[in-house]
């Protein structure tokens, strides 16, 4: 199984893939991005050459990863494909989770084969990539005959995968953005509250992160549902009235989050089993009255 591997793109992933890759044992034959300094630090890393053209990069190597962003890898492919510059067997990788393999199809009249390799993760910046990618969880979407290459690069970065199908490829992105982008919105959240009461911005962030953290460790240990806890999941209605008439008076702005967010927590801490149909139905009634007199009163 051929380890030479191409890079178009020096972004953060493109980098961090490069490097992760170089580590175990595959051979990066060359690197090229439209700015011409964006690829130094690949190449101080790992020594790869890098090249003027995408159509250079693509014919030195028989496993290419187009790692621009999502926007731009239509307009490489094109260009490489009008300058028939995608070998047969070769295989074009992009690692977009948004995107599917379709962006690929101009490829495969050449013989190539196409694949979205997606590590869910989130990449802050460069060093976090490199940490993050090895053991991280893959989709893998695309031909089929190119599976083992996929497969091969997730088990060399010692990490799992799962195959998707290109139709689903939104709704998993979606999936992969709630949690990921949305949390961060959840959290603000819960910082303008206690900003309401008159803590700073910045000792909310702080006085919440132990609370995320063992949020967070209790889902790893006890999964979903049984992570949840709070008074939904106690069945205090009593308390979260008290949440709505608060925010009601001071905070009108959040009541709609937050009891939307409340309204579908009552489904989980009914399926944990800690309240029943009727507590839920009556969470639900609650926090729907809220979200639709908020919305009246705008």
């Amino acid at each position: 199984m051929s380890k030479k591997v191409g890079i178009i793109g020096a972004g953060v992933v493109g980098t961090a893939i490069g490097v992760v890759l170089h580590d175990k044992g595959y051979e990066i034959t060359g690197i090229h991005d439209k700015k011409s300094e964006s690829t130094k630090t690949l190449v101080d890393r790992i020594g790869c050459a890098t090249y003027a053209s995408p159509q250079e990069v693509s014919r030195s190597t028989d496993i290419l990863f187009i790692t621009t962003n999502d926007s731009a890898i239509p307009a490489v492919v094109d260009e490489l494909a009008a300058s028939r510059a995608f070998g047969c067997g070769q295989v074009v990788i992009h690692m977009s989770g948004a995107q599917t393999s379709a962006i690929l199809d101009k490829a495969r009249p050449f013989g190539a084969r196409g694949l979205s390799l997606h590590p869910l993760q989130s990449f802050a910046s460069l060093d976090m990539a490199i940490k993050n990618i090895p053991g991280s969880i893959f989709s893998i979407e695309g031909d089929q005959d190119a599976h083992e290459i996929a497969i091969d690069i997730v088990n060399r970065l010692k990490g799992e995968y799962f195959f998707i199908e290109q139709e689903a490829k939104p709704l998993y992105h979606a999936g992969a953005c709630v949690v990921s982008n949305y949390l961060v919105t959840l959290v603000n959240l819960g910082i303008k509250l206690l900003q309401i009461t008159g803590v700073s911005k910045e000792l909310a962030g702080k006085a919440l992160l132990p609370l995320i953290k063992g949020t967070i460790r209790n889902m790893e240990t006890a999964g979903i549902p049984d992570a949840l806890t709070g008074p939904i999941a106690r069945g205090d209605i009593s308390t979260v009235v008290k949440h709505l008439d608060c925010m009601e008076e001071i905070g009108a702005d959040l009541l709609p989050l937050y009891s939307c967010l409340g309204y579908y927590t009552a489904e989980i801490a009914r399926e944990k089993g800690t309240i029943d149909e009727e507590q839920r139905q009556e969470f639900q009634q609650i926090l729907g009255r809220a979200m639709v007199k908020q919305e009246m009163i705008k």
